[in-house]
């Protein structure tokens, strides 16, 4: 989504690239008083699985296996679809400029950015456009500032302090630093003020900043339609994640973001085992040493039938939740549930190549002049879909400029329901192609959110998508994917002072 105001990097930013490329941590690790896990299973190969791996190989050394269990595409919710000669992003298509992790993958990797094409955003109620982006930077200041004050301004400096606070993550990764509970890294980057934002709505937080309820309505409410497919009565953490996707700078990966989760995997040195997990288990074996370890035993499903294996270490990285997954744990005490409570948000998109209709949008502007690339929805009572976006390839050719609205072009549909064939002909003159993608995409945001599933689900079991109940987004499984690894060596080899501790500064200050 395109931004109507630039915004620079913070100084806390910058330092801390500059922290991030002096590569691994610097306080040394403890001792390794034990030897290294033999087997390490990830359950599921989209962006958090795949990082996953990638983290375990850094923490673990060469010796450990690790198997990642996918019994789909890799890349789950980031994904591709191709109509006529080119592939198009239908899952998760942006990524923040200060997603240290995601940057960090693609430099690791060797893939190079997509190419930007410039673009333009405009707001529509159900009836006409209510703002339509100019290409004159001015003149977009000028007519925010003129239909709310200094809301917007203060909006980004708002989100600038909270992305501030957020980046001290980083910092704490850098150094080794791991948390027990989504609540509790939530802590670590912004305090109790993090926490408070878990437990309110955006549209409480932000009233009481004093931004109004108009600004909120036409601005806000398009903003986490786009990108969670809700209103401002999310959670003001997401909220606040979604709008940093507001900003300007944003990017995607060349060929597809799904590259990154392929690359992770090779560069993982894991085996990738097309399968579907059915249940984990608790087996007791004796050891070497006489006595008794014990082990995960992975039940699944493959092509050829049935099969199991033993791990020292699972990571589950796929949703705990109705329509997600159906893991049966057996033999765990206390026992632990396949599905935790909430739902996930179901999202279709809809990939149109047609001819958009312009009276659908209430503009009698010509469509050969009209070269808005986001139409972003108020969720008046009438508009079925959430956004309308012209798409650009995932690799965009040389020389590449998005046709104008007057040419068949290809549009993604958000909606939170399946588009009828009344609904197509509404949007659209014509079309010659159709693809449609249902995806349970993310959690229903419903404050107060009282507490998030746990990242530990038995002495040496980690899930890893408890972190999608603060926020979703692929930098989050990143941050969760790197967590979950630091957390599984330090409990692996009893290093306490590296868990739930929040003395990094101390500790900095103490070092210098």
């Amino acid at each position: 989504m395109p931004t109507m105001n630039p915004r620079t990097l913070s100084l806390r930013a910058l330092l801390l690239l500059g922290l991030w490329n002096t590569g691994r941590r610097s306080l040394a690790s403890a001792p390794e008083l034990q030897e290294q896990p033999q087997k390490i299973a990830v359950v599921g190969a989209g962006i958090g699985g795949a990082a996953a791996a990638f983290y375990l190989r850094q923490e673990f050394g060469v010796a450990v296996k690790i198997d990642v269990f996918e019994p789909g595409s890799v890349g789950g919710r980031l994904a591709t679809v191709k109509i006529g000669d080119y592939e198009y992003e239908t899952g998760g298509s942006v990524i923040h400029p200060l997603n240290l992790h995601m940057k960090h993958f693609i430099e690791k990797l060797g893939i190079p950015p997509r190419n930007a094409v410039p673009s333009k955003m405009a707001i529509f109620d159900g009836k006409e456009l209510t703002f339509e982006e100019s290409d004159w930077f001015l003149v977009n200041f000028f007519r925010l500032l003129w239909r709310y004050g200094f809301n917007f301004l203060r909006m980004q400096m708002w989100v600038e302090s909270i992305l501030d606070k957020f980046m001290r993550i980083y910092q704490y990764q850098q150094y080794g630093y791991s948390f027990s509970s989504a609540e509790r890294l939530l802590h670590a980057m912004g305090g109790d003020s993090f926490l408070t934002l878990m437990n309110q709505t955006l549209e409480e937080t932000m009233i009481g900043d004093g931004f109004s309820q108009i600004f909120l309505n036409d601005i806000v409410t398009p903003i986490t339609r786009v990108n969670y497919g809700q209103s401002v009565r999310v959670n003001g953490f997401v909220g606040a994640v979604s709008l940093a996707g507001a900003d300007s700078g944003l990017w995607a990966v060349d060929g597809g973001n799904k590259r990154v989760c392929s690359g992770l995997l090779y560069h993982s040195n894991s085996e990738l085992i097309p399968a579907r997990v059915t249940s984990i288990s608790v087996k007791l074996r004796p050891s070497k040493r006489g006595t008794t370890a014990s082990f995960y035993e992975v039940n699944y499903v493959e092509e050829s039938g049935s099969a199991h294996s033993l791990y020292d270490i699972v990571v589950i990285a796929t949703p705990l939740h109705q329509g997600k997954s159906d893991i049966a744990f057996s033999g765990f005490s206390p026992p632990i549930p396949s599905h935790y409570p909430g739902r996930y948000q179901q999202i279709v998109s809809t990939l149109v190549h047609g001819l958009v209709n312009m009276s659908y949008l209430g503009t009698t502007e010509p469509a050969s002049d009209f070269t808005v690339s986001d139409v972003l929805t108020t969720g008046s009572k009438g508009c079925a879909i959430n956004s309308l976006s012209s798409v650009d390839p995932v690799h965009i050719p040389q020389g590449y400029k998005r046709p104008p609205a007057s040419q068949a072009k290809v549009w993604k549909v958000f909606s939170p329901e399946p588009l009828s064939q009344k609904q197509l002909q509404d949007i659209f003159l014509s079309w010659d192609s159709v693809s449609e993608t249902k995806w349970l995409a993310y959690p229903s945001y419903r404050p107060p959110q009282r507490q998030t599933p746990p990242f530990i689900l038995h002495n040496r079991m980690y899930y890893l998508n408890a972190v999608e109940w603060a926020a979703s987004a692929m930098e989050m499984s990143a941050i969760s994917a790197r967590n979950v690894a630091l957390l599984a060596h330090h409990r692996w080899h009893q290093q306490v002072s590296k868990i739930d501790q929040e003395d990094l500064h101390t500790r900095l200050r103490g070092e210098l």
